[in-house]
Formats: structure tokens, sequence, C-alpha cells
């Protein structure tokens, strides 16, 4: 069942400048109508206008399916129809929800009410999903392992905030992946009496590219070069705790990635900023203090896309600020918690498990 928008909300303007703040309400047509066209973009070489199979055998095979007039190729319209993912929860919904305009167009997030919607002031946990900056959605929060961890947070009590942030590309950069994330947090806390949330428990959980996202939305301050866009920047929340799964914590050191530099250029991008400030402002540890929100770590032991030097990177860093942070270095597992050399441990529901546990406990 969706969320009823009050009357109050219907009288707003729905074209809005980028001053003015975006009216709280589903935009299921305008999302669907954005991922295909972003879908069209990245598959069609040739430019027609269309997708077929010789431009990207591997989408479409996936995609194939949608081909509704069997012509052999696919179109905005066709695009359109293919089905949206969302969390499969009893409770209320708002989906697709414009919550900024920006140069790429405009930015949504799914929210999420719990279970049992009977608080007046409920805690909020931000998803964030993987795919390095540069892939994924929104709807990544109902899939797999997210989901479990969403649903059983959804029944404690907790709202989940699944936010489509902008991906790395065409100048578009690491840190205004952050800035959205930030923005969806301002832009609910714009709405805390509508939505009945506390933006003062605001708890982040994500993973691979989302997991450093989490981390950064947790300690980050948001004043700054973070501000974000200026009508949400009057809006503010408080973190208490995180969890991060195998999330970077630092871009300082190419040897924290095996010496790898690929990530740089979504943290540059088009920038012409100093580069040894932008691989700092983006680099979770250095925000650390004793008075952090609590952050819990998980980073596979053979994981060679994040690898486990972030976990140790960590660690060294607490040995100097006593800050509340608890790592997990899960044996045997690669990235995604696919498992290299022998069984994973802890194992994926025990990682699950103590997931929501943390953010409950907090």
């Amino acid at each position: 069942m969706k969320r009823m928008i009050t009357p109050l909300f219907a009288s707003l303007v729905t074209v809005l400048n980028a001053q003015a703040l975006e009216p709280l309400k589903d935009s299921t047509d305008v999302y669907t109508e954005v991922k295909a066209r972003n879908i069209l973009a990245r598959s069609d070489k040739n430019g027609d206008g269309k997708i077929e199979p010789s431009e990207n055998e591997r989408s479409w095979r996936k995609m194939a399916r949608y081909d509704a007039d069997q012509d052999g190729f696919l179109d905005v319209g066709e695009l359109k129809k293919m089905p949206v993912t969302y969390i499969d929860s009893p409770g209320e919904k708002l989906l697709n929800v414009i919550f900024k305009q920006s140069p790429q167009g405009p930015v949504f997030f799914d929210f999420y009410f719990p279970d049992k919607d009977s608080n007046s002031k409920k805690p909020v946990v931000i998803y964030t999903h993987g795919g390095g900056w540069a892939a994924g959605s929104k709807e990544g929060a109902g899939l797999n392992s997210f989901k479990v961890v969403h649903k059983e947070l959804l029944k404690q009590g907790f709202c989940v905030l699944s936010v489509d942030y902008r991906l790395a590309a065409n100048g578009v950069t690491m840190r205004d992946c952050v800035i959205d994330s930030m923005d969806a947090l301002r832009f609910v806390s714009a709405y805390k009496k509508e939505l009945g949330i506390d933006p003062d428990r605001i708890y982040t959980f994500g993973d691979s590219a989302g997991g450093h996202l989490a981390q950064m939305v947790l300690l980050a301050p948001q004043a700054g070069s973070l501000k974000g866009d200026p009508e949400l920047a009057k809006y503010s929340y408080s973190t208490v705790a995180g969890v991060s799964w195998y999330g970077p914590c630092d871009f300082q050191d190419p040897e924290l990635f095996n010496g790898s530099t690929r990530f740089h250029g979504r943290i540059m991008g088009h920038d012409k900023a100093d580069e040894k400030m932008r691989f700092r402002e983006m680099s979770p540890v250095v925000y650390l203090t004793t008075d952090s929100p609590a952050l819990l770590m998980f980073q596979g032991d053979k994981d060679t896309t994040i690898p486990v030097h972030h976990a140790t990177r960590m660690l060294e860093e607490l040995k100097t600020v006593k800050a509340p942070v608890e790592v997990v270095v899960v044996k045997n597992a690669g990235h995604n918690w696919r498992p290299v050399d022998g069984t994973v441990t802890p194992s994926r529901e025990k990682i699950v498990a103590r997931t929501v546990e943390f953010l409950m406990e907090h």
C-alpha cells in the first residue's frame, strides 16, 4: 500500500525551480521514463533509438523478454515496461520520490515505512547501493541479502530509505554520490512531520561503493564542501550508527588497493581541484573522532576489489583515534561474500544477523 499524501502536498506546485523544495510524492511515471532512457543511452551503440542484440549480447539475453512486438529491437516504450524491484514488505511505501533536480536530471529515492507504523518519531536507515559508484540503483534494496536486512529492520520499527544517487560518469564524481545521499536525508528531514521520522536517529548501511557512502554519510560533516543542494542545505540530520559491507575507507594510499588507481577517475572526473585534497575528502577514515557515530565494518580477507587492507587501515587509525568502530574480517570471503578457498566465516546469515543487531542496539 502506498502512503496517502495529504492535501498539503496536492496543493504544492509540481514544476519547481532549483531553489524550491520538491514535493513529497510518487513519481513512478518519471522514474520509469528516466530508467528506460538511461538503459537506452548505455546500450544503443549506433544511436538509432533502439537496442538490438548485436549492440550488447549479454544485456540482450536478459532483456529480450521485453521485446513485446518481437521485432528484434527494444525501444523506450518497451524499456519503460521493465519491472522495477522494491522491498516486498507489508508496510506503506512512498516510491520513486524526486528529492532534488540536478544537471543530469531528477534524483530519486524509495521510502519504506515499518510493517507496523505507530511511532511518530521513527528511526531511518539509509541504504546506499554498490556498483563502483558507476552502476547499480536504489532497486538493490529489494535484492538478495540486502532485502533480508531491510525486511528485518522494517519489522523492528525502522524506516528504510533507498537512494538512487547519480552515477559517476560524464562529469559526475564520487563526491556527487556522497552529496546526493546526504541530500536525500536532508529532504526527509524537511518532511519529518509528514513522514513521522526523527532526523536525529539516522542510520546508514551499504555495500562496496555503497559501503563507502554509508561510512561517508555516517562520519563526514554535512556542512562545508558537502553541503549539497542550496534549498536542502537548510535541513539537518544526525547519524547514530552505520554498517559497511566491503566498502573502502581510504583513497590516499594506492597500496590499499594493491597499487591500483582505477577508482581515482571516479573521484576526480573533470574536476581541476587538487588530487590529494579530493582523495582525502573522500576517505571516511579521516573523519573519525572519539565522538564519531558507531561503525561496524565487514571486510573479506580474499576480496580483490576492495582488499582487506582497508580493514587493516581502519584498525591502525583506531590505535590513534579511540572511535567507536568494530572491524570484522570475514575469512575466505571475496567481494559480495563470494567463497574463496573455503567456507565464508562468519557466514552470510551471521553477517546479516549481526548487521541488524548492531543497528538495533544503537
